[in-house]
């Protein structure tokens, strides 16, 4: 059969209403797929360099006069200080260590808490001996009783703080630990997740029994939303989204007599973002923190490099720098403020340096 009867012939022309191909349309559709390859990861990475932008420009500015310690800041201390690891000498090394620095409390970890709430005394066996050494070589020193364990999802065992059972016997955790002499409770449960009632519910308890005692009650507090709802945002794609609400965070600290902010492992990049972050963070703490309440902003003592905390970024000078500019914008003369540095074991001779210059001066 003749191909030029057919329609199959080079030279026939194309059927009605199709375009021809050509050297044209193809360069055309080659330059459509170059800039969609590039328009699309810039418009993700837009909101992103806007966010750390905003973020080292709040890094930037001069530290209020008088933004330094006022003798209420806090120290993690590791397991090693209550289970018989330490002895007189390593106590005499942290009087020595903390002397003409503004540490007030140390919270030492006495748990974990068993995930039903109760909590064995052979976790802590050299407790009484810590507690009364360090009232006789840094008596000015409180010592409170850091508790914790993991919350329980639906994909991992822990704590089921719904279980009035479970609260009841963290109540008299609590109240166990207290009559070992211990000063304070000091709790961090997580994940957090941001509203939780039953947290609420737990605070009011504990804040009852350490008022019965002159106890202090203390907590380790997730970070604010940076941008507004961003924990409700992640509550789509994670159990456990990072964050508070700033209405929550307030919630818990006018139940407590002290509220330390975790702000590390933040996943920023730079110093200067990292700080600026620090500087938001104490914003959005002191705009909710009753003046009542002591309100510590986390240091990161200790390095690590992943996604969720770049040690090169996460610096003590950052954060300090970030606490003072934050302080420095929203309540420059509060005088129950601290930072609390976590954690003992992991702390650099560089770390305590520059707490030392930057912050207590």
């Amino acid at each position: 059969m003749d191909r030029t009867e057919t329609g199959d012939s080079e030279n026939s022309a194309p059927p009605q209403g199709e375009p021809t191909p050509g050297p044209k349309s193809d360069t055309r559709r080659r330059r459509w797929v170059r800039r969609t390859a590039i328009a699309v990861p810039l418009l993700l990475l837009l909101p992103l360099l806007a966010v750390l932008t905003a973020l080292r420009v709040n890094y930037m500015g001069d530290p209020a006069d008088g933004t330094q310690t006022r003798d209420r800041d806090a120290l993690w201390l590791g397991h090693a200080w209550v289970d018989g690891r330490k002895k007189d000498a390593d106590v005499d090394a942290l009087a020595r260590r903390l002397k003409d620095t503004g540490i007030r409390d140390l919270y030492v970890h006495s748990g974990p808490l068993e995930h039903d709430g109760t909590l064995p005394k052979s976790v802590y066996p050299r407790a009484r001996w810590f507690i009364d050494a360090v009232h006789e070589k840094i008596p000015r020193v409180r010592v409170q009783a850091f508790l914790g364990d993991v919350l329980a999802s639906e994909n991992s065992e822990g704590m089921l703080l719904n279980d009035p059972d479970t609260r009841a016997a963290v109540v008299r955790s609590a109240r166990q630990v207290l009559d070992t002499s211990y000063e304070g409770i000091h709790i961090d449960l997580e994940p957090m997740p941001s509203g939780d009632r039953d947290f609420l519910t737990l605070l009011d308890a504990l804040r009852r029994e350490t008022r019965s005692r002159d106890a202090q009650l203390s907590v380790a507090a997730h970070q604010i939303d940076p941008l507004p709802n961003l924990h409700t945002v992640f509550g789509l794609f994670t159990e456990h989204p990072k964050w508070w609400s700033q209405e929550f965070f307030g919630q818990v600290a006018r139940r407590v007599d002290q509220i330390a902010l975790m702000s590390y492992d933040t996943a920023q990049p730079l110093e200067g973002t990292y700080g600026g972050f620090v500087a938001q963070q104490t914003s959005l703490a002191l705009e909710v923190t009753p003046p009542s309440t002591d309100l510590l902003m986390g240091l990161p003592f200790y390095y690590e490099s992943n996604f969720t905390h770049w040690g090169h970024a996460e610096t003590v000078p950052a954060a300090v720098r970030g606490v003072r500019l934050g302080l420095s914008r929203t309540d420059a003369d509060r005088a129950n403020f601290g930072v609390a540095l976590y954690i003992d074991f992991a702390a650099t001779e560089a770390d305590w340096r520059a707490y030392k210059e930057d912050w207590v001066r």
